[in-house]
């Protein structure tokens, strides 16, 4: 087969697309065939020489797919060949054929295409075990995202709606905060212009928000507690605005306010199966319903990874952009 492997780290020229071995499913697995991948922060990170994958994992980027089972391993149920999935991976997307725990499975949703589908496990099983299993965020309250019009906050946004809750974004361009607006995004804020804890305090008449999604880390530590209600959530999901940062415990203390960090390749495979479960408990028939959707950007050819690292890293598209396999 052939699949993106990484020879040295580097920038996005570091992809490259070449012939290796088949993988083999092993107890508990299932073989795909994939037709779509999709890209996220964490494989730029992991090109670019900070992010390995966990031991075991595929060293070939890639965190979910969508695609056919072609073979089953041993110990595994509930699956046949030709059942058309989407998976949560620890690596090994950006290939045409992925090995996958079986309890990382999903079947496709009714109604929404293979390839789109493609663009849900990481993001639905990140958002959910964050804002729902994690922070536990409740009707009328309020999230805030930051980066609403990422992967992560299109999908972030319409759950927190479908559960009756207020959303209140950052983004830094109109567009993209129109395009929050469309999915229900109740509270728009450009970051390149305003503050967005001023912002959450004039909108929430001083309360703050209950739950804050947050991919930016050390950079917006400070900010993000001072914009916690009281009793509010801090959900720390990235780090892409630095590692460390000092933390005043006396306000955190003022709010009884909690602060989580969780990472999902990492975590035991029945952790993950788990949190894929309750996604598809949860999520799935609002998917069916209609009432969630992926949001994809464009779709690239799978051999052209490079252009799709370039898009992520220019902050030029909306929601997924997808690697199609040949």
């Amino acid at each position: 087969m052939y699949a993106i492997t990484i020879p040295e780290p580097g920038g996005p020229e570091a992809l490259v697309w070449g012939e290796v071995p088949d993988p083999v499913p092993g107890e508990g697995e299932v073989l795909v065939e994939v037709v779509a991948s999709a890209v996220n922060r964490a494989d730029i990170m992991q090109r670019q020489g900070f992010y390995d994958p966990p031991p075991g994992a595929s060293s070939y980027p890639g965190l979910e797919c969508s695609g056919r089972i072609v073979g089953i391993g041993a110990g595994v149920s509930g699956w046949s060949v030709g059942d058309e999935v989407c998976a949560l991976l620890a690596g090994g997307g950006y290939a045409q054929k992925v090995a996958v725990p079986a309890g990382q499975l999903l079947p496709v949703p009714a109604g929404l295409d293979l390839k789109q589908a493609a663009a849900l496990p990481e993001v639905v099983c990140t958002v959910w075990s964050n804002v729902f299993m994690v922070a536990h965020l409740r009707p009328a309250e309020t999230l805030l995202v930051h980066g609403g019009s990422s992967g992560i906050g299109t999908m972030a946004i319409q759950l927190a709606k479908a559960v009756g809750a207020k959303v209140a974004v950052t983004a830094g361009s109109k567009d993209k905060l129109d395009y929050c607006a469309e999915l229900g995004a109740d509270i728009l804020i450009n970051y390149r212009e305003q503050d967005f804890v001023a912002e959450i305090e004039r909108a929430t008449g001083g309360a703050g928000a209950d739950v804050i999604l947050d991919n930016m880390g050390a950079k917006y530590l400070d900010r993000n507690v001072q914009a916690l209600a009281v009793n509010g959530r801090l959900a720390i999901i990235g780090m892409q605005g630095g590692i460390k940062a000092e933390l005043n415990i006396a306000a955190l203390l003022a709010k009884r306010a909690a602060i989580s960090a969780t990472s999902l390749r990492a975590r035991p495979l029945a952790e993950k199966a788990a949190i894929v479960a309750a996604v598809r408990e949860h999520v799935w028939p609002l998917i069916e319903a209609g009432q969630i959707r992926p949001v994809v950007d464009r779709e690239l050819p799978m051999n052209e990874a490079a252009t799709a690292h370039q898009v992520l890293e220019d902050s030029g598209h909306i929601g997924k952009v997808l690697l199609v396999a040949p």
